[in-house]
C-alpha cells in the first residue's frame, strides 16, 4: 500500500495521545455497556472509515443501492454534513442540497426510488424511517462507523489504498479518528481506490498489513470513471461523441473533495497533459470570490477547453449564480463507479443479499427464501444458508 504520501505532524503527537485517551474511553464505555448500542428489527448496513478524508464512501453506498434497489425497499440515512437544516428530514422532489447536504442530494437524484433521509442522531433517524414506512427492507448508514449508538448487522470499513491506517496516527498529528484497533469492529474491510495494476504480491502484502481476524472479510475495489455528463445540459457544448474524447483539450479540474489525486491522474492519462487544478476544501460551498476565480481560471486556458468536476461538486455548482456563459457551456461532471477486484464481486454481493434475505420479511429476497424453504421443508437436515459474520 502507498504510504509515502502520509504526513505526520510530530509536534502534535502529545495532543494525539490525549485525543486517543478520550476515544479509547468512549469505546470502552460502549464495549462494557455503559453507553448503549441500539439494534433494530430492520436490517442495517453501516459504511464508514476511521480516517478523516475521502475513502470513497458515497460510491460504495451507491453500489449497495444498485445491488438492492430492484429487490428491496432501500433507505439511506446520513447526517447531512454541512446542510443548512437540523433534525430529521426525508428527501422529496422539492428537497435541495442545502436541505440535506450534497452527497445525500446526489444519491436522491441518481436513485429516486430510494428513501434518502438525514438526521444527526442515527437512532432517531432509523426509528423515524421505520415508523414512516413499514415496508422498508434495509437501511444503509452513510459514514457511521464511529456512530456506535447503532449496532449494524453488517459493519463495512473502508480503507484508502493511498493512506494505509498502519502508517497513520491519531488526530491531530495524523488523520485517524480512532486507534487502528477500531477496525476490529468491522465485518467487512474494503481497501478502496486501488490502482488497476496491483500484482498478486501486493494483495498478499496488504492482507498481511491489515492483520484481520478470521471473522472479517477483506475486499479490494477500484474506481472506474464513466462518460462525462454536462452540469448544465440545456446549454452544454459537445466534446466528442462519447464524452470521453479529451485529446487536445486543455482541462481545468475543479474539485472540492478530500482527495482529488486519482481524478487528476485519470485526466492526465486521458490527455497526456497535467490538468490545471483549482481545488477547494471538502464539501466547500462556493462564494462570489470562488466563482470569480473559476471564471478567470477557465478564461485563461487555451481553446479547446473544458472544466471537469466531481458529481458531488456538480450538485453545488449547479445552484450557483455568476458562472460565466462559457463556463456553464463547458462544465462537465465525471461520474465514478466502484468495481471489485480479484473476482470478489459475487462473494461480496452474496454476503449483502444473504444478510438482507435472512433478516427482512418484506422484500422479494425474503419471499424467495420462504418459497425455497416451503419447497424443501420435507427434506430432513436442510437449513437455510447463513453468512458467517459474528453478529449474525
Amino acid at each position: 500500500m502507498e504510504g509515502s504520501s502520509i504526513k505526520i505532524r510530530k509536534w502534535l503527537l502529545p495532543l494525539s495521545w490525549l485525543y486517543g485517551l478520550i476515544v479509547r474511553l468512549r469505546n470502552f464505555l460502549f464495549d462494557v455497556g455503559v453507553l448503549k448500542s441500539h439494534t433494530f428489527s430492520v436490517p442495517v448496513i453501516a459504511v464508514g472509515n476511521i480516517t478523516v478524508g475521502g475513502t470513497g464512501k458515497t460510491p460504495h453506498v451507491e453500489y449497495l443501492i444498485r445491488l438492492l434497489q430492484d429487490k428491496t425497499k432501500v433507505a439511506v440515512l446520513s447526517r447531512g454534513y454541512k446542510r443548512k437544516t437540523r433534525g430529521y428530514l426525508l428527501a422529496d422532489d422539492k428537497t435541495t442540497a442545502s436541505d440535506i447536504g450534497d452527497e445525500p442530494f446526489q444519491m436522491k437524484q441518481k436513485f429516486p426510488k430510494a428513501c434518502v433521509a438525514v438526521c444527526e442522531k442515527r437512532v432517531d433517524g432509523i426509528e423515524q424511517l421505520t415508523h414512516d414506512d413499514k415496508r422498508l427492507d434495509v437501511v444503509l448508514l452513510d459514514d457511521a462507523f464511529q456512530h456506535r449508538y447503532v449496532k449494524p448487522g453488517i459493519n463495512i470499513l473502508l480503507v484508502d489504498y493511498n493512506r494505509p491506517i498502519a502508517n497513520d496516527r491519531l488526530l491531530p498529528a495524523g488523520r485517524l479518528r480512532e486507534p487502528q484497533s477500531g477496525k476490529d469492529r468491522a465485518d467487512i474491510v474494503i481497501v478502496t481506490k486501488c490502482p488497476n495494476e496491483l500484482k498478486p504480491m501486493d494483495y498478499r502484502v496488504i492482507t498481511k498489513v491489515m492483520d484481520l481476524y478470521p471473522y472479517q472479510q477483506l475486499f479490494f475495489t477500484t474506481l472506474r470513471y464513466e462518460p462525462m455528463r454536462p452540469v448544465f445540459p440545456d446549454v452544454a457544448a459537445p466534446i466528442g461523441e462519447d464524452r470521453q474524447s479529451l485529446k487536445g483539450y486543455a482541462i481545468l479540474m475543479l474539485t472540492g473533495i478530500a482527495s482529488p489525486r486519482q481524478m487528476q491522474e485519470y485526466l492526465q492519462q486521458q490527455t497526456g497533459e497535467e490538468p490545471v487544478a483549482l481545488t477547494f476544501p471538502d464539501h466547500h460551498f462556493f462564494k462570489k470570490k470562488d466563482i470569480d476565480s473559476i471564471n478567470r481560471a477557465f478564461e485563461a486556458l487555451p481553446s479547446p477547453r473544458i472544466i471537469t468536476t466531481t458529481e458531488k461538486d456538480a450538485v453545488r455548482l449547479s445552484m450557483l449564480n455568476g458562472l460565466s456563459d462559457d463556463v456553464r457551456r463547458h462544465l462537465y461532471a465525471l461520474p465514478i463507479r466502484v468495481e471489485f477486484m480479484l473476482d470478489q464481486k459475487d462473494l461480496f454481493n452474496e454476503n449483502i443479499i444473504g444478510y438482507v434475505r435472512k433478516n427482512s420479511r418484506n422484500s422479494i429476497l425474503a419471499k424467495r427464501k420462504d418459497d425455497h424453504e416451503s419447497k424443501d421443508s420435507h427434506r430432513p437436515g436442510d437449513r437455510p444458508r447463513t453468512i458467517s459474520f459474528r453478529n449474525n
